[in-house]
């Protein structure tokens, strides 16, 4: 239930399509208290960008259908996406792949595993400074 003068809960889009990675970021998310969808593929994220605004998205790279870097340069565009945080998630370390990442658009790059704690320290930190902007 929202009260008057609360923020409502965010809406995160998670698109990965590793289903481990998916069911641990959903599950730490879901215990967070947040709104959590899941696409398995970067052809289903981007679907999904049109049933709902969302406050941050979560993606990987290298992935089938469409990768990291064309759902990062859509969600730029969308309007229900074009104010959200965008999170990287990835195995690349490639210092050029985190820069063009980061020249995208992106607010965040973490690498995989990842450290859950740090995760959600970051999330945290994303979501807050949109509360406040």
């Amino acid at each position: 239930m929202i009260h008057e003068g609360t923020n409502p809960i965010p809406n995160i889009l998670v698109i990965d399509d590793d289903e481990i990675m998916q069911n641990v970021i959903e599950k730490v998310l879901l215990r967070e208290g947040y709104n959590v969808e899941v696409a398995k593929n970067g052809k289903e994220g981007l679907s999904k960008l049109e049933l709902k605004r969302y406050n941050l998205v979560i993606t990987d790279i290298m992935m089938p259908y469409a990768n990291g870097f064309e759902i990062v340069s859509k969600l730029k565009q969308h309007p229900n996406t074009k104010d959200a945080s965008v999170v990287v998630i990835s195995t690349i370390t490639h210092e050029s792949s985190i820069l063009d990442s980061y020249k995208m658009g992106v607010d965040e790059y973490i690498r995989k595993p990842i450290m859950v704690s740090e995760f959600v320290l970051r999330i945290k930190k994303l979501l807050s400074k949109q509360a406040t902007a």
